[in-house]
Protein backbone atom coordinates (compact mmCIF):
# COMPACT_ATOMS: atom_id res chain seq x y z
CA UNK A 1 0.00 0.00 0.00
CA UNK A 2 1.28 3.44 -0.90
CA UNK A 3 1.90 6.00 1.80
CA UNK A 4 -0.82 8.39 0.54
CA UNK A 5 -3.80 6.20 1.53
CA UNK A 6 -2.17 5.63 4.91
CA UNK A 7 -1.87 9.37 5.43
CA UNK A 8 -5.56 9.84 4.59
CA UNK A 9 -6.55 7.15 7.10
CA UNK A 10 -4.35 8.68 9.80
CA UNK A 11 -5.76 12.12 9.05
CA UNK A 12 -9.36 10.89 9.35
CA UNK A 13 -8.53 9.11 12.59
CA UNK A 14 -6.89 12.25 13.97
CA UNK A 15 -9.86 14.38 12.93
CA UNK A 16 -12.21 11.90 14.58
CA UNK A 17 -10.11 11.94 17.74
CA UNK A 18 -10.07 15.76 17.79
CA UNK A 19 -13.83 15.85 17.21
CA UNK A 20 -14.48 13.44 20.07
CA UNK A 21 -12.11 15.41 22.29
CA UNK A 22 -13.88 18.68 21.49
CA UNK A 23 -17.27 17.01 21.97
CA UNK A 24 -16.23 15.70 25.37
CA UNK A 25 -14.91 19.16 26.29
CA UNK A 26 -18.20 20.80 25.33
CA UNK A 27 -20.11 18.20 27.33
CA UNK A 28 -17.85 18.85 30.33
CA UNK A 29 -18.25 22.62 30.09
CA UNK A 30 -22.03 22.30 29.64
CA UNK A 31 -22.20 20.05 32.70
CA UNK A 32 -20.26 22.58 34.78
CA UNK A 33 -22.54 25.42 33.62
CA UNK A 34 -25.60 23.31 34.45
CA UNK A 35 -24.37 22.56 37.96
CA UNK A 36 -23.49 26.22 38.54
CA UNK A 37 -26.90 27.30 37.27
CA UNK A 38 -28.70 24.90 39.60
CA UNK A 39 -26.63 26.19 42.53
CA UNK A 40 -27.38 29.84 41.73
CA UNK A 41 -31.11 29.21 41.29
CA UNK A 42 -31.37 27.23 44.52
CA UNK A 43 -29.40 29.86 46.41
CA UNK A 44 -31.58 32.62 44.96
CA UNK A 45 -34.70 30.70 45.90
CA UNK A 46 -33.46 30.25 49.48
CA UNK A 47 -32.69 33.97 49.78
CA UNK A 48 -36.14 34.89 48.54
CA UNK A 49 -37.77 32.39 50.91
CA UNK A 50 -35.76 33.75 53.84
CA UNK A 51 -36.39 37.37 52.76
CA UNK A 52 -32.66 38.06 52.65
CA UNK A 53 -32.41 39.03 49.01
CA UNK A 54 -33.48 42.63 49.64
CA UNK A 55 -31.35 42.88 52.77
CA UNK A 56 -28.25 42.00 50.75
CA UNK A 57 -28.97 44.58 48.10
CA UNK A 58 -26.55 47.49 48.48
CA UNK A 59 -28.95 49.97 46.93
CA UNK A 60 -31.66 48.94 49.36
CA UNK A 61 -29.29 49.37 52.30
CA UNK A 62 -28.51 52.86 51.10
CA UNK A 63 -32.23 53.61 50.87
CA UNK A 64 -32.74 52.31 54.41
CA UNK A 65 -29.99 54.62 55.65
CA UNK A 66 -31.63 57.59 53.91
CA UNK A 67 -35.01 56.67 55.38
CA UNK A 68 -33.52 56.40 58.88
CA UNK A 69 -31.95 59.84 58.49
CA UNK A 70 -35.26 61.28 57.33
CA UNK A 71 -36.96 59.86 60.42
CA UNK A 72 -34.86 62.15 62.60
CA UNK A 73 -37.31 64.78 63.76
CA UNK A 74 -36.46 68.46 63.83
CA UNK A 75 -35.29 69.75 67.22
CA UNK A 76 -37.02 72.98 68.25
CA UNK A 77 -36.75 74.78 71.58
CA UNK A 78 -37.19 73.52 75.13
CA UNK A 79 -40.57 73.92 76.77
CA UNK A 80 -40.33 76.70 79.40
CA UNK A 81 -41.09 75.95 83.04
CA UNK A 82 -44.80 75.73 83.82
CA UNK A 83 -47.01 74.73 86.70
CA UNK A 84 -50.78 74.19 86.49
CA UNK A 85 -53.57 72.35 88.28
CA UNK A 86 -55.27 69.45 86.51
CA UNK A 87 -58.84 68.13 86.59
CA UNK A 88 -58.09 66.08 89.69
CA UNK A 89 -56.63 68.99 91.64
CA UNK A 90 -53.04 67.78 91.22
CA UNK A 91 -50.10 70.07 90.47
CA UNK A 92 -48.70 69.34 87.00
CA UNK A 93 -45.37 70.72 85.79
CA UNK A 94 -42.48 69.89 83.47
CA UNK A 95 -41.29 67.11 85.76
CA UNK A 96 -44.67 65.36 85.42
CA UNK A 97 -43.92 64.70 81.76
CA UNK A 98 -40.22 63.96 82.19
CA UNK A 99 -39.31 60.79 80.29
CA UNK A 100 -42.59 60.90 78.38
CA UNK A 101 -43.52 61.90 74.85
CA UNK A 102 -46.50 64.25 74.99
CA UNK A 103 -48.80 66.35 72.85
CA UNK A 104 -49.80 69.91 73.80
CA UNK A 105 -52.86 71.92 72.83
CA UNK A 106 -54.37 75.21 73.99
CA UNK A 107 -58.15 75.21 74.30
CA UNK A 108 -61.08 76.27 76.50
CA UNK A 109 -64.14 74.30 77.53
CA UNK A 110 -66.71 76.84 76.29
CA UNK A 111 -65.14 77.07 72.82
CA UNK A 112 -67.93 76.54 70.26
CA UNK A 113 -65.82 76.06 67.14
CA UNK A 114 -62.48 74.32 66.79
CA UNK A 115 -61.94 72.98 70.32
CA UNK A 116 -64.51 70.18 70.12
CA UNK A 117 -62.98 69.07 66.82
CA UNK A 118 -59.45 69.27 68.22
CA UNK A 119 -60.33 67.13 71.21
CA UNK A 120 -62.08 64.58 69.02
CA UNK A 121 -58.77 64.25 67.19
CA UNK A 122 -56.89 64.10 70.48
CA UNK A 123 -59.11 61.17 71.46
CA UNK A 124 -57.57 59.31 68.51
CA UNK A 125 -54.16 59.83 70.11
CA UNK A 126 -55.56 58.52 73.39
CA UNK A 127 -56.97 55.45 71.64
CA UNK A 128 -53.69 54.71 69.86
CA UNK A 129 -51.65 54.86 73.08
CA UNK A 130 -54.24 53.79 75.68
CA UNK A 131 -51.93 51.40 77.49
CA UNK A 132 -48.72 53.34 77.01
CA UNK A 133 -47.69 55.14 80.20
CA UNK A 134 -44.83 56.87 78.34
CA UNK A 135 -47.27 58.97 76.29
CA UNK A 136 -49.04 62.02 77.67
CA UNK A 137 -51.35 64.87 76.64
CA UNK A 138 -51.49 68.41 78.02
CA UNK A 139 -54.66 70.40 77.26
CA UNK A 140 -54.04 73.88 78.60
CA UNK A 141 -57.02 76.18 79.11
CA UNK A 142 -56.71 79.79 77.94
CA UNK A 143 -59.67 80.80 80.17
CA UNK A 144 -58.44 79.85 83.66
CA UNK A 145 -61.08 81.98 85.40
CA UNK A 146 -63.80 79.86 83.78
CA UNK A 147 -62.10 76.47 83.56
CA UNK A 148 -61.76 75.59 87.22
CA UNK A 149 -60.81 72.13 88.44
CA UNK A 150 -64.49 71.16 88.72
CA UNK A 151 -65.27 72.37 85.20
CA UNK A 152 -62.30 70.50 83.78
CA UNK A 153 -63.29 67.35 85.67
CA UNK A 154 -66.77 67.50 84.19
CA UNK A 155 -65.39 68.20 80.72
CA UNK A 156 -63.08 65.16 80.93
CA UNK A 157 -65.95 62.92 81.98
CA UNK A 158 -68.27 64.22 79.25
CA UNK A 159 -65.69 63.83 76.50
CA UNK A 160 -64.32 60.38 77.26
CA UNK A 161 -60.93 61.53 78.51
CA UNK A 162 -59.55 58.54 80.41
CA UNK A 163 -55.80 58.30 79.76
CA UNK A 164 -54.01 58.71 83.08
CA UNK A 165 -51.46 61.05 81.49
CA UNK A 166 -54.02 63.30 79.79
CA UNK A 167 -54.10 66.37 82.00
CA UNK A 168 -56.58 69.21 81.50
CA UNK A 169 -54.72 72.18 82.93
CA UNK A 170 -55.74 75.54 84.34
CA UNK A 171 -53.35 78.30 85.44
CA UNK A 172 -53.54 81.25 87.80
CA UNK A 173 -53.99 83.91 85.13
CA UNK A 174 -54.56 84.48 81.43
CA UNK A 175 -51.23 86.25 81.21
CA UNK A 176 -49.37 83.15 82.40
CA UNK A 177 -51.08 80.97 79.82
CA UNK A 178 -50.65 83.48 76.99
CA UNK A 179 -46.93 83.79 77.73
CA UNK A 180 -46.50 80.03 77.61
CA UNK A 181 -48.52 79.71 74.43
CA UNK A 182 -47.18 82.67 72.46
CA UNK A 183 -43.59 82.80 73.70
CA UNK A 184 -42.91 79.26 74.88
CA UNK A 185 -44.67 77.21 72.19
CA UNK A 186 -45.05 79.95 69.55
CA UNK A 187 -48.71 78.92 69.26
CA UNK A 188 -51.07 81.87 69.13
CA UNK A 189 -53.58 82.42 71.91
CA UNK A 190 -55.17 85.72 72.80
CA UNK A 191 -58.21 87.91 73.21
CA UNK A 192 -60.23 89.25 70.32
CA UNK A 193 -63.40 91.12 71.22
CA UNK A 194 -64.82 90.38 67.79
CA UNK A 195 -64.85 86.67 68.56
CA UNK A 196 -67.93 85.22 70.24
CA UNK A 197 -68.02 83.44 73.61
CA UNK A 198 -65.74 85.66 75.66
CA UNK A 199 -63.59 86.94 72.84
CA UNK A 200 -60.87 84.27 73.14
CA UNK A 201 -59.07 82.66 70.22
CA UNK A 202 -56.20 80.23 69.74
CA UNK A 203 -54.31 78.10 67.24
CA UNK A 204 -55.74 74.86 65.87
CA UNK A 205 -52.34 73.14 66.06
CA UNK A 206 -50.79 70.46 68.25
CA UNK A 207 -47.21 70.59 69.52
CA UNK A 208 -45.14 67.44 70.05
CA UNK A 209 -42.65 67.25 72.92
CA UNK A 210 -40.00 64.56 73.41
CA UNK A 211 -38.81 62.80 76.56
CA UNK A 212 -36.35 65.60 77.35
CA UNK A 213 -38.97 68.36 77.18
CA UNK A 214 -37.94 69.59 73.73
CA UNK A 215 -40.46 70.50 71.03
CA UNK A 216 -39.99 68.31 67.95
CA UNK A 217 -41.54 67.99 64.50
CA UNK A 218 -41.16 66.27 61.16
CA UNK A 219 -39.96 68.00 58.00
CA UNK A 220 -41.69 68.65 54.70
CA UNK A 221 -40.55 67.27 51.32
CA UNK A 222 -38.04 70.12 50.99
CA UNK A 223 -36.53 69.44 54.41
CA UNK A 224 -38.18 72.39 56.16
CA UNK A 225 -39.47 71.76 59.71
CA UNK A 226 -43.26 71.83 60.05
CA UNK A 227 -42.94 72.75 63.76
CA UNK A 228 -46.55 71.77 64.55
CA UNK A 229 -49.28 69.38 63.47
CA UNK A 230 -52.67 70.40 62.07
CA UNK A 231 -55.38 69.17 64.40
CA UNK A 232 -58.09 70.05 61.92
CA UNK A 233 -58.42 70.49 58.18
CA UNK A 234 -57.16 73.92 57.21
CA UNK A 235 -57.45 75.70 53.85
CA UNK A 236 -58.07 72.39 52.11
CA UNK A 237 -55.14 70.64 53.79
CA UNK A 238 -56.07 67.53 55.81
CA UNK A 239 -55.29 67.08 59.48
CA UNK A 240 -51.95 65.50 60.45
CA UNK A 241 -53.09 63.09 63.14
CA UNK A 242 -51.65 60.02 61.42
CA UNK A 243 -48.33 61.81 61.01
CA UNK A 244 -48.45 62.79 64.68
CA UNK A 245 -49.01 59.16 65.70
CA UNK A 246 -46.06 58.05 63.59
CA UNK A 247 -43.77 60.68 65.09
CA UNK A 248 -44.81 59.86 68.65
CA UNK A 249 -43.65 56.31 67.96
CA UNK A 250 -40.35 57.57 66.57
CA UNK A 251 -39.71 59.61 69.73
CA UNK A 252 -40.68 56.70 71.96
CA UNK A 253 -37.86 54.71 70.35
CA UNK A 254 -35.22 57.40 70.71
Amino acid sequence: MSIEPLLKIKTKQLEKTNYMSKKNSYIGISFIILIFGIYVIRNLDDRISNETLIDDNRLNKKNEAVQLANNKLFVYNKVPSFEFTNQDGNIINNETYEGKVYVVEFFFTTCPSICPIMNQKMLLIQKEFTENSNVGIASISITPAIDTQEVLKSYASSNGITHKNWHLLSGKSEETVFNLSNKGFKLYAGIDNKVEHGGFEHSGLFALVDKTGTIRSRKDAQGNPLLYYRAIEDAGFPDQINELKEDIKILLNE
